[in-house]
């Protein structure tokens, strides 16, 4: 079977390639076949002639997530609709996702979208110039941990040619709302329902490498980066983005202990059905680059006056330690 596509706009008239992936088979590596954005049609279906695995298209999103890792965060992705629901995540509103990051019309998580806005404000205007300038062409781009796909739509804004990951699907704040995005783009960035540690793509063929809100999910920060990584070009950036960081463990630690008792009170279940890492310090951080050779510019994005007085404001009360945000980037070997 097959369906239509559209290329998305060129960066500059010298650059007109539409995105090519190369798809692997996420249950064993084996080479699956190539996606084509610019072809007409692409397929529906790849299947590993190695292991059987089928990679699905339903509905647009690509079927990426072998049945063993199904089951491992069935019960994960359960509770996280349920908290997300509760919290009023999403809109059957059109204009609340075209309005994000820097609106949240819907008013129910106007702090958080306010973080949000101003990562990405910072992203466009301090980071993004100077990778795009490198390039000098189309970034193809993996958006990881995409949720509803409101990054891979500024991207695309940008002509840059994102791939949105992500293992939930919701029609309200997973994959399956970011067909709103099609009212302004001339065709739809590719979603996979896939993990992080075992994407679905053949090693080499991003530019960038965005963890979107999502590095802290992950339950081995040394696999989660390197297979980020090994899809990666040579020279190619990896992004850490809005991703909670403390100066000491001990502090992450009582956050955690703190989030499971509200969670357990709030919803019947502490929110811990895997085993996610939740938060940065700076000795993971070094740990990092200490295994894959690579080195952080870390930015300190400006997140209003109440936000930086935070941290003054929990010690004169001996509260523990609140969580901080910075964006850390780093280029892989050329």
């Amino acid at each position: 079977m097959r369906a239509t596509a559209k290329r998305q706009s060129p960066v500059t008239e010298h650059d007109r390639s539409g995105l090519e992936l190369g798809l692997q088979c996420p249950q064993c590596g084996v080479p699956v076949g190539t996606l084509r954005q610019d072809e007409f049609p692409p397929e529906f279906l790849y299947s590993c002639a190695t292991c059987h695995f089928q990679m699905l298209n339903e509905d647009g999103i690509w079927k990426a997530l072998p049945a063993v890792r199904k089951a491992h965060f069935e019960r994960f992705l359960r509770e996280y609709q349920v908290v997300r629901e509760a919290e009023g995540r999403g809109s059957r509103d059109p204009e609340y996702y075209l309005a994000l990051p820097f609106q949240d019309l819907s008013g129910h998580n106007q702090q958080q979208w306010a973080i949000r806005s101003r990562t990405y404000t910072f992203l466009e205007q301090r980071i993004l110039p100077e990778i795009e300038a490198q390039a000098a062409r189309n970034l193809s781009v993996l958006d990881l941990g995409a949720g509803n796909g409101w990054l891979s739509y500024r991207l695309a804004l940008r002509k840059h040619l994102p791939v949105a990951v992500d293992v939930f699907t919701s029609d309200l704040d997973g994959l399956a709302a970011a067909a709103h995005y099609r009212k302004k783009l001339p065709g739809l960035f590719p979603r996979f329902q896939a993990e992080v540690d075992r994407l679905p793509f053949a090693d080499r063929q991003f530019d960038l490498a965005i963890f979107n809100a999502s590095f802290h999910y992950s339950e081995d920060y040394f696999e989660t980066l390197g297979e980020a990584i090994r899809c990666l070009r040579a020279g190619g950036t990896v992004i850490i983005a809005d991703t909670a960081w403390y100066t000491a463990d001990e502090s992450g630690q009582r956050m955690l202990a703190e989030r499971r008792h509200t969670f357990s009170k709030q919803y019947g279940f502490p929110a811990d059905a895997i085993p996610s890492l939740e938060y940065l310090t700076d000795e993971r951080l070094a740990a990092l680059e200490q295994q894959f050779g690579i080195r952080w510019k870390i930015y300190s994005p400006f997140y209003g006056m109440g936000w930086a007085m935070r941290p003054l404001a929990a010690k004169l009360k001996r509260k523990r330690e609140p969580s901080r945000f910075r964006i850390y980037v780093a280029e892989v070997a050329r």
